[in-house]
């Protein structure tokens, strides 16, 4: 007698906006990849309500498919999600912010898989050692927080936090003092980041403001590789004024598809093969025209 198939689980992604998220298609790939038996969709949930959202998507139920397992979470709710659970990863205590939940039965787990997703991009697809690196994090708002502790892991030689509020940015290398070990690390403003950095990462949404990038050419080394956390248009101002100054240019697609991947492992245990499903990825967004 043959045993009945399992039922899939429930994932999916909360945010406001949430309908342009490609996390679904990325779900889907690591799922056909691995044989993993889920369902991911998407739940747009009201500026105020994003709690209550939450814990309907983790009651509900659906006929034909299994009970909901996890989420991610996206803008602008990453911030709440570590208080809705029982328990919180080292690097979403640190990030105070956390994208990815699993419904454990003990208790909800929280994650940030941000940062990792980063460095695994900066690494593996974009070919660059952190290691010995001297990297600029322009700002310090919640996605900056959530690569911070990342990038420190991965033992650059120094790391420059800049912000238009020079506070916030020390506040951010404040919190991130102690598990920096010998990795220099300090704040400052926009105007006075120094020069000749290897690594520049742009957390800020300055393409959305129309502007290229809030720092100037001077933070560029020859060749230093300058990655933008977005993608598509958004980060296309950014990567033109990169190419214009003799550095590498690199947007946060790879970033994206990284962080699901470890947001999968979390949930399934299980680590997807990943240039696949980027290129699968960016293949899809070029026959969008975004």
């Amino acid at each position: 007698m043959s045993t009945p198939e399992a039922l899939p689980d429930r994932y999916a992604v909360l945010g406001n906006p949430v309908a342009h998220s490609r996390s679904p298609f990325i779900h889907a790939l690591f799922a056909q990849q691995t044989g993993e038996r889920i369902e991911y969709g998407r739940v747009l949930c009201p500026p105020d309500g994003f709690a209550a959202s939450l814990r309907a998507f983790a009651a509900s139920s659906e006929p034909g498919k299994g009970p909901a397992r996890g989420c991610n979470v996206t803008v602008p709710f990453k911030l709440q999600s570590p208080a809705l659970a029982a328990r919180v990863s080292e690097r979403a205590a640190l990030a105070e912010a956390a994208n990815v939940l699993r419904f454990d039965a003990d208790g909800w787990f929280a994650d940030n898989t941000d940062g990792i997703g980063l460095v695994r991009d900066i690494e593996q697809h974009a070919g660059f050692r952190i290691a010995g690196a001297r990297v600029l994090l322009v700002g310090a708002g919640g996605a900056a927080a959530g690569v911070l502790g990342p990038l420190i892991a991965a033992l650059p030689r120094e790391i420059v936090v800049a912000n238009r509020r020079r506070e916030r940015a020390a506040a951010l290398a404040e919190r991130h003092r102690a598990v920096a070990g010998e990795v220099r690390l300090r704040a400052c403003g926009l105007d006075d980041c120094g020069d000749a950095f290897d690594l520049v990462v742009n957390s800020t949404s300055s393409s959305l403001q129309g502007v290229a990038t809030p720092v100037g050419a001077a933070v560029l080394r020859r060749d230093a590789l300058a990655i933008d956390l977005m993608y598509g248009p958004a980060a296309q101002p950014f990567l033109d004024w990169a190419r214009s100054h003799g550095a590498q240019a690199h947007d946060g697609l790879g970033m994206l598809v990284e962080q699901a991947a470890e947001a999968f492992f979390v949930w399934r245990g299980v680590r997807p093969q990943t240039p696949p499903v980027l290129r699968a990825l960016r293949g899809q967004l070029a026959q969008a025209g975004t």
